[in-house]
């Protein structure tokens, strides 16, 4: 296993409809889709947590809708697709089941990883599900999605889900192995590159234009635009061959393979975002044992705040302030400004009753709160 797959302890492999899916019959690849699943496996038993980003609904489902090639319209595509993720769903669920893994399906947006709010649901929702031991299967939901609010494709999509899982490696198996410095089709002579520490315009122009298969939507120039994503968000990448039976184990007997570093861990990409790039949209001021709390590495509970200023909504950022009304820090809250008020000063356990129901048993997560 690649060093950086070793010590990763999330990781998120996506698999393309071009290695999934023969084009011709638009039938599964039944034998390479059970050497993939066994690595997922193995990668488990590594005692590491796996996300699965999957295309290939289209492809499966136009077949038994009697679509001839690649779906002309929108409709077309989303019809397909309709009959598609029930095909994958059930594939990922026999093959996993074998192995006595739970899949778990979950069809998202681009608003599911741009908007705060829905940001953290789904989030939150990954997390509960890799920690109660499933493994979740994650596609563009094309159902719903018009032309101008889709991702388009998945390299980009396992990007931004790698990032909201904090996911500390995301391995892209492609129909090439990597990047080169020309297209190699068409270039004898181009030269494998094996790591990219920086994405510079050079390594851009070496992308060249977005190439399609006969089922697929990506291209190199779309990996480096993952690739982009997933650095920035402290989340290493890999691009290799899935041209190959068991193409992650592949990996340890020396397969190649490009690799995009990270300059920081997730923890702290996500931490600079939070610092950094967003607007405080109000304020939570806490008493001294909430503070002291937050310094031990705690998260912050509605029982610590005493004061609510704002009116921001669930998933916005705030400013934590002392008792004196100094700030010591900015987090995302799990409450709305109205919510938080109802509940700040009280235990966790009355905010089901307060409230009606319960997002989350805290005002502001650890992993969303950076201290000054």
């Amino acid at each position: 296993m690649h060093p950086l797959i070793g010590k990763a302890k999330r990781v998120v492999v996506k698999i393309g409809s071009a290695l999934l899916v023969e084009p011709e019959s638009g039938r599964l690849r039944e034998t390479w889709f059970t050497s993939l699943i066994a690595d997922v496996a193995e990668l488990r038993a590594a005692g590491k947590e796996v996300i699965v980003v999957s295309s290939g609904a289209v492809a499966l489902g136009r077949r038994d809708l009697g679509l001839k090639g690649r779906p002309k319209s929108l409709e077309e595509s989303q019809a397909a697709a309709a009959v598609g993720q029930i095909r994958l769903a059930h594939a990922y669920e026999a093959a996993l089941g074998r192995h006595g893994i739970v899949a778990a399906q979950v069809l998202v947006t681009p608003s599911d990883t741009e908007e705060r709010r829905r940001y953290l649901n789904a989030r939150s929702t990954l997390d509960t599900l890799l920690r109660l031991g499933a493994v979740p299967v994650i596609n563009e939901n094309d159902t719903v999605a018009t032309a101008e609010i889709r991702y388009g494709d998945n390299d980009r999509l396992a990007a931004r889900v790698a990032v909201m899982a904090s996911a500390d490696c995301l391995v892209l198996l492609s129909d090439i192995d990597g990047l080169y410095t020309a297209d190699p089709s068409a270039e004898p002579n181009a030269a494998f590159i094996a790591d990219v520490p920086e994405i510079t315009l050079e390594i851009e122009a070496m992308a060249g234009g977005a190439k399609t298969t006969g089922v697929g939507s990506g291209g190199m120039a779309t990996k480096i635009a993952a690739a982009k994503i997933a650095v920035a968000g402290g989340c290493h990448m890999l691009i290799a061959s899935g041209r190959v039976a068991h193409p992650i184990s592949s990996l340890q007997t020396g397969a190649r393979a490009t690799w995009f570093h990270a300059t920081a861990t997730p923890k702290a990409a996500r931490k600079r975002w939070i610092a950094g790039m967003l607007k405080p949209a109000g304020s939570l001021t806490l008493d001294d044992g909430a503070v002291n709390a937050l310094r031990q590495g705690k998260s912050l509970l509605p029982a610590g705040v005493r004061a609510v200023e704002g009116a921001f909504e669930r998933g916005d950022a705030v400013r934590v302030l002392d008792a004196q009304g100094r700030e010591i820090g900015r987090g995302l809250v799990a409450y709305s400004a109205a919510d938080a008020r109802a509940i700040m000063g009280r235990k966790s356990a009355e905010i089901a009753e307060i409230l009606g129901a319960i997002h989350r048993d805290v005002m502001i997560h650890r992993d969303d709160l950076v201290l000054d």
